[in-house]
């Protein structure tokens, strides 16, 4: 694992595809829908020096989404996404028992259904094992991180976050020519509904490491 302790934010970020292996955006209930759009506005809309505090409350929300609604998968990878989110955004050894939560949240929405939202808890839990400390001061394991980043592909072939942490994580390995391949695919992704903001947010940050990469 490359990264130094939170030396960027987190990047596991809805890693989320509404496609033909996941419910339409009108069948999502209506608290998974408000967490997920609450999360594109701190993440892509709100000033930097802002979103730890709108992480933070939104982490809140997700705490009684799950208290409500424990047997969700969809509201348990929310609530990991956020979690993970604003672990990056707070940095600093006081995230690692964030980061640790997003991984509970994850494998508990895997252990309820680990096809739902398009597999998207093993492109999460996956892009969390290569971006977070190893031993002794978490559980960063960049193998784990690559097997279930493969298995959200699998599920997942076509979308756009699936794609991206795979280019991503294959990038922190140096395999830049595979990198720019699932990057490049991941940029020709279908748009998914009710998503413009993250999608658009998504595009941007995918744009980016492709220039940084050339």
């Amino acid at each position: 694992m490359s990264y130094t302790l939170f030396a960027r934010a987190l990047i596991v970020a809805g890693a989320m595809s509404l496609g033909a292996a996941s419910a339409h955006a009108e069948e999502v209930a209506g608290y998974v829908k408000d967490l997920y759009h609450g999360w594109a506005h701190v993440r892509y809309e709100v000033d930097a020096k802002e979103q730890e505090k709108g992480y933070q409350n939104l982490k809140g929300q997700a705490d009684q989404a799950v208290d409500a609604h424990p047997e969700d998968p969809n509201v348990w990878i929310w609530k990991g996404v956020i979690t993970s989110t604003y672990a990056g955004a707070k940095g600093g050894l006081k995230a690692l028992s964030l980061v640790k939560e997003a991984r509970d949240c994850f494998e508990k929405a895997m252990a309820l259904n680990a096809n739902a939202f398009g597999g998207s808890a093993y492109t999460s839990l996956g892009a969390l094992y290569y971006q977070v400390p190893g031993w002794p001061l978490s559980f960063g394991d960049d193998k784990e991180a690559g097997k279930l980043l493969r298995k959200g592909l699998e599920i997942n072939p076509d979308g756009i976050d699936a794609n991206f942490f795979y280019g991503d994580y294959l990038r922190e390995q140096g395999d830049l020519k595979q990198a720019k391949l699932y990057l490049e695919k991941a940029l020709q992704a279908t748009p998914r509904p009710d998503r413009q903001v993250a999608d658009a947010g998504r595009r941007g940050e995918i744009q980016a490491l492709l220039k940084k990469m050339k």
